[in-house]
């Protein structure tokens, strides 16, 4: 049985048309499901409203600015957290060829000069495997897969910058 019209007119506040009003007498005679939906509605219409205590805005605003400063708090702490462990990382990895750097004079201009030869040849070899790479990697997929792989790559971007947007954006107004 259909029943959405029923209910529709049941559960909207608005007066119904008086040929709606017979069409839905006659259902909620043979429906017992959109009876006791009426019932419902005249028992909840019939229900005495009650006005909230004193005060209860100012204490929901007041609760709700509380909750929101606690949420900036939560945030920044994350924030921090984030950088911190980020940065604690970053030097752990670092620390070897930071000790050598800072040793004396001389080691630091070799660790320099090293550094920056690493970097330059690193590069170069990367762009060498890189442009095999590409060369060779076209012939092996078909332009579709090539092109899931980038939908893949851009929604995976995507997901990555907002869950980082919403970890430390901070919300404003009340």
């Amino acid at each position: 049985m259909n029943h959405q019209p029923f209910e529709d007119w049941l559960l909207n506040d608005k007066p119904i048309q008086p040929k709606q009003k017979l069409e839905l007498d006659a259902h909620l005679r043979i429906c017992n499901y959109c009876a006791a939906l009426a019932e419902t509605g005249r028992a909840l219409h019939s229900v005495k409203k009650v006005s909230p205590a004193a005060g209860f805005s100012a204490r929901f605003q007041q609760r709700l600015v509380l909750q929101q400063a606690a949420e900036r708090r939560r945030r920044l702490w994350g924030a921090v957290l984030f950088t911190f462990g980020g940065l604690v990382i970053l030097l752990w990895i670092a620390a070897p060829y930071l000790t050598s750097f800072f040793a004396s004079p001389a080691t630091r201009i070799t660790s320099l000069v090293g550094w920056g030869v690493f970097l330059v040849t690193t590069l170069r070899a990367m762009f060498e495997a890189g442009s095999v790479v590409l060369d060779v990697i076209p012939s092996f997929l078909p332009p579709f897969a090539w092109m899931v792989l980038l939908s893949a790559f851009a929604g995976i971007s995507l997901l990555w910058s907002v869950s980082i947007w919403r970890f430390v954006r901070f919300p404003r107004g009340v």
